[in-house]
């Protein structure tokens, strides 16, 4: 029963952005991370894709569209960045996924929801980047649990106030 509601609320409530916002918001978060990261370094601290892929993945609720999302915001940062090309991707395409595969299971319009979920998905999101980073391509990476705590928080709270901004120019599809 709980999977037949599910798959109605998800039939029922798909999100719709204008094209040009679905463009444009994922290259001004990449422009804005790379830019000012450069300028400012505790910039370093938020991550602004992978809000944007949390966000857009939630919303539209379809697996697919969340790893497809993960995937292009993903490598259009790694290829700002000095990582190997797919690091990023991976990770990004992973989390738009499990964003889009949750957004279809829970109720993500509470803000409370999303701000659990954000913080979640940035320490899933930094475990599987050390991961990667560390184990696969066996490049020394330092990972501190409080360090990254404080991310996640500035993260949280900065998401959830991005979140509600774009809700603002979200479109109900029926």
């Amino acid at each position: 029963m709980s999977r037949l509601s599910a798959a109605a609320r998800r039939d029922i409530e798909v999100q719709s952005y204008p094209l040009i916002l679905f463009i444009l918001v994922p290259i001004l978060a990449l422009g804005l991370q790379s830019f000012v990261s450069l300028h400012f370094s505790r910039f370093d601290m938020l991550d602004l894709p992978l809000l944007v892929t949390i966000y857009f993945a939630i919303s539209r609720r379809n697996p697919v569209v969340g790893t497809v999302v993960g995937a292009v915001i993903g490598i259009a940062q790694d290829a700002l960045t000095r990582q190997p090309l797919g690091i990023f991707g991976i990770c990004k395409s992973i989390i738009g996924y499990l964003a889009a595969s949750l957004g279809v299971r829970i109720d993500t319009e509470n803000h409370g929801t999303r701000a659990l979920l954000t913080f979640g998905f940035f320490f899933l999101h930094s475990g599987m980047y050390w991961l990667l980073v560390r184990r696969l391509l066996a490049q020394p990476y330092a990972w501190g649990w409080i360090h990254e705590l404080v991310r996640a928080v500035v993260n949280t709270i900065v998401g959830v106030i991005l979140f509600a901004l774009l809700d603002l120019a979200k479109q109900k599809e029926y």
